[in-house]
């Protein structure tokens, strides 16, 4: 598959991964997807390759997954293995950008809901743009937070913050992102690339074989039982779809085209 809204750059060891839709929402549908799917498992036989920065939009990292994206609707009517087939689309990405042997930089300016967010903290580190907002609304929609990201989430902020993040939906600053442990650094808005790229600057002048099995080793660690407590996300996610509040909210979504 060529990408056809994502651009990547190699340079010095360190390369630039950026998807745009050239909106402004920059939402991910499953072309995207799939697309940074397989730039991450690119990175797999890059032995130059030290750090990788990926970001988003200028304006909107992303507005999360494409509720309206045309192949995402038929597959919520088609049968059970085609939607789970569909629905495995979001774990594989996140799986992919978080099992990179390179070091991953997020750069989030604007908007980073849902999706993008479970993508986001896949990645290393992550640089917010002082006006970012941060935001899961999946539960306000009548689904669950899946992509295997709770376990994530939780490393990350904690239970009891993962609960408040997930179950009130609410939207968070840069500056309660920082606090709380989801971001490693604020700039101002439009500075985040710049930012990232210094950073996988440090990344590159390290010795690249230590700099892997580090990562490795704390993935590791952290990871153990994430797959064991997460797996059964995606059939929760089936489940969340048939319900009348999911239903309300894509006939709400429809009628907002």
């Amino acid at each position: 598959m060529i990408p056809k809204n994502i651009t990547v750059e190699r340079s010095g060891g360190i390369a630039q991964v950026r998807f745009d839709r050239s909106d402004n929402l920059n939402a991910m549908s499953l072309d995207i997807m799939r697309e940074l799917t397989e730039v991450a498992l690119s990175f797999q036989d890059d032995l130059e390759t030290i750090a990788v920065v990926l970001t988003g939009g200028p304006k909107s990292f992303s507005a999360g997954i494409d509720l309206r994206d045309a192949k995402l609707q038929a597959s919520l009517v088609d049968t059970i293995e085609r939607r789970r087939q569909t629905l495995m689309i979001g774990p594989k990405l996140c799986r992919a950008w978080e099992s990179m042997e390179q070091i991953t930089i997020c750069a989030i300016e604007g908007h980073c809901v849902g999706g993008a967010l479970a993508l986001a903290i896949s990645c290393d580190f992550r640089i917010l743009g002082r006006s970012a907002r941060l935001k899961v609304p999946e539960l306000k929609l009548g689904l669950n937070m899946s992509w295997q990201s709770i376990p994530r989430i939780v490393h990350l902020v904690g239970p009891a913050k993962t609960k408040q993040i997930i179950l009130f939906a609410e939207e968070m600053t840069a500056e309660q992102a920082f606090d709380w442990g989801l971001a490693q650094e604020i700039t101002e808005d439009g500075a985040t690339l710049t930012a990232a790229i210094a950073m996988a600057e440090k990344v590159a002048a390290m010795p690249p074989t230590p700099v892997k099995m580090t990562k490795q080793a704390v993935n590791a660690v952290s990871n153990a039982l994430d797959h064991a407590v997460s797996y059964m996300d995606l059939d929760q996610s089936i489940l969340c779809q048939m319900t009348e509040d999911f239903k309300e909210s894509m006939e709400a979504l429809k009628g907002k085209k």
